[in-house]
């Protein structure tokens, strides 16, 4: 995620800005990385005591609803919350595009849960009690994380990491504290209630932080010359399609895949940590070094540096005993255990891609969307092959035959542009 911490060029109208002294864009960098491992661990928490306090078919249907979250996380952080951190300006110009993001979400995310509340009328079970509740909390869960990139285009993680924290202290004891087999629509409406505390904290310290604000006009993010337009876009191609993919066996088909991938996924969350901090940080690092063919080794060696530890985490996850399984992920354990070798091996080539990409978007960022268009495409079509064949081990396999096509073209790519160079 973009940083700014304050260091803008001064206009004739004001005097220059003194530099940002190095202990705190250090103090800053650090809490932005505490926060984004915050955010992680508070996504394995809940959904490991999610799992824990639902049976295996209670937790398919809340994964399924915990799918739609996801993906209307993604959907808002690229429609609103990328652009956000891009911006410049004065600081009471800052401030107004802070509150305009956060406004525009509050409202946009109570007309999108309105309408998910009302389309599950047409869904049977435990699966349309979920959604309902989503459609409830989602302006609470949607705006608090639009906040986390107000604080970071303010240069103060600082209270994204304190409301995050805020958050995690909460969620885990209220979903712990709901009885062994509540169904997915009570655990939807605890977790989401849960975010108030965090909201409310973050939203009255940036408040504060920015009190002088004027102007607040939130329709300015509906203009046609709103760079989340295109980011929505690249995140559909690039993140989006498989998601939709999933979710769509999870209701069409079977809500045990939902469930199964989701419980093996999170048991590889912290893989998550590093791979979110490598999309953030990895650019800039990269940049310093000497040359594109210096980049690429660097590129590689992260890469392979975190294909090595997923594959080594994958072995330590699956000789961890049934009882030991059973701790974490409760009922769901006997199905997400099946496709741990295959997780694994989506997760091992998902770092090397990762790092494919970033090194293509240092060299030729154009490069980067024609791959995440047809590789993600093909992510679906292995998927659907795969369960169709396979079942949920099938479906499992076809996401890492996914991952591994989209590491292969990167990184082919990377070789093309690298030929191009001429070494000194």
């Amino acid at each position: 995620m973009s940083k700014d911490n304050g260091a803008r060029p001064a206009t004739p109208a004001e005097p220059p800005t003194p530099p940002t002294p190095r202990t705190s864009l250090t103090s800053s960098s650090l809490a932005a990385v505490a926060d984004q491992g915050m955010a992680a661990l508070t996504n394995i928490a809940v959904v490991i005591v999610a799992a824990r306090q639902s049976t295996a078919d209670d937790f398919a249907s809340f994964a399924v609803v915990y799918a739609v979250f996801t993906l209307l996380l993604g959907a808002a952080g690229a429609y609103v919350g990328q652009p956000l951190v891009l911006r410049k300006g004065a600081d009471f110009t800052l401030n107004r595009h802070c509150w305009d993001a956060a406004t525009f979400t509050l409202a946009g995310s109570a007309a999108a849960g309105a309408v998910l509340a009302l389309a599950t009328f047409a869904l049977p079970g435990g699966t349309a009690a979920g959604l309902a509740s989503l459609g409830l909390v989602l302006p609470i869960v949607l705006t608090q994380d639009i906040l986390r990139y107000a604080c970071s285009l303010l240069g103060i993680p600082q209270l994204a990491l304190a409301a995050d924290t805020l958050r995690l202290a909460v969620v885990v004891p209220v979903l712990a504290a709901q009885p062994h087999g509540t169904g997915p629509g009570q655990l939807v409406l605890a977790w989401g209630l849960s975010a108030a505390p965090a909201l409310l904290l973050a939203g009255g310290l940036l408040a504060w932080r920015t009190r002088d604000v004027r102007g607040i006009r939130p329709a300015r993010l509906l203009g046609h010359r709103h760079l989340g337009r295109r980011f929505v876009v690249e995140f559909g191609v690039g993140n989006a399609a498989s998601q939709l993919a999933v979710i769509a066996l999870g209701l069409l088909a079977n809500p045990l895949v939902v469930g199964a991938l989701r419980g093996a996924g999170t048991l590889f969350g912290p893989l998550n940590v590093l791979f979110n901090s490598a999309t953030a940080f990895g650019p800039p690092l990269l940049n310093r070094r000497p040359g594109p063919h210096s980049q690429a080794r660097a590129a590689l060696g992260v890469g392979g540096a975190l294909a090595a530890t997923a594959v080594v985490w994958a072995a330590v996850l699956t000789v961890l005993p049934d009882t030991m399984g059973r701790e974490l992920l409760g009922d769901t354990w006997d199905s997400a255990a099946e496709i741990l070798t295959a997780t694994g091996g989506q997760y091992a080539f998902m770092a090397l891609g990762t790092c494919g990409l970033l090194l293509l978007r240092v060299l030729t960022p154009r490069a980067t969307l024609p791959i995440q268009l047809v590789f993600s495409a093909l992510s679906v079509v292995a998927l659907c092959v795969g369960y169709a064949t396979g079942g949920i081990l099938g479906a499992a396999w076809g996401l890492a035959l996914g991952s591994a096509a989209k590491a292969l073209a990167s990184w082919l790519r990377a070789a093309l542009e690298l030929r191009t160079v001429v070494r000194p």
